[in-house]
């Protein structure tokens, strides 16, 4: 899978989410919404991004990368600005469920998240986040069972896989010129 190339995007950009529902209305009023497909997909975001003011050469490696990941029907890795972190707290294991305390920290439910437990014997690894309790508590189950607890670094990586439904090129003056684009999420193995 091709890298979107490394050509910041100006700030300014919009993102967008739809979360996938199927809503079931009756006739006294009651509303019914039903997650549809897998509960990791359920919120795919789009991306209105802008390149302003770049070089005609790195509006042309731009344009030849999305025509490429167009003729070919393919998706490409990209990494929205200002998205993605890293941050530290603490953690206490009990069986296999794992309590991570980070205030402010950010996930919501079926995050998948890179843990390294920098203190005690927890085994780092990638995980899913099964509940969040409030904005400074969530919880992951680990593979074994053990009793522990120490300090920890999480991340949350910003990478993940586009289409690109449009795009435009603007040349304003000589070598300079603006390209608009729209960035798509698409879950695929």
């Amino acid at each position: 899978m091709a890298t979107f190339p490394s050509i910041e995007a100006s700030f300014g950009f919009t993102k967008k989410s739809q979360p996938n529902t199927r809503i079931v209305k009756y006739a006294d009023g009651y509303e019914h919404r039903i997650l549809f497909g897998l509960a990791s997909h359920q919120n795919p975001e789009t991306y209105d991004l802008t390149w302003q003011n770049i070089t005609e050469t790195e509006s042309d490696v731009i344009e030849a990368f999305l025509r490429t990941e167009a003729n070919n029907s393919t998706s490409f890795t990209y990494s929205p600005p200002s998205e993605g972190f890293t941050k530290t707290g603490t953690y206490s294991q009990t069986a296999t469920t794992v309590t991570i305390t980070i205030t402010d920290h950010g996930v919501a439910v079926n995050d998948v998240l890179t843990i390294d437990y920098t203190s005690g014997s927890a085994v780092d690894g990638t995980f899913v986040v099964k509940s969040v309790t409030d904005r400074n508590i969530f919880t992951v189950n680990a593979a074994a069972s053990a009793s522990n607890s120490g300090n920890v670094s999480i991340t949350l990586p910003a990478a993940r896989k586009y289409v690109c439904d449009q795009w435009s090129k603007q040349v304003n003056f000589a070598n300079r010129a603006t390209i608009n684009a729209t960035f798509r999420e698409v879950f695929e193995p």
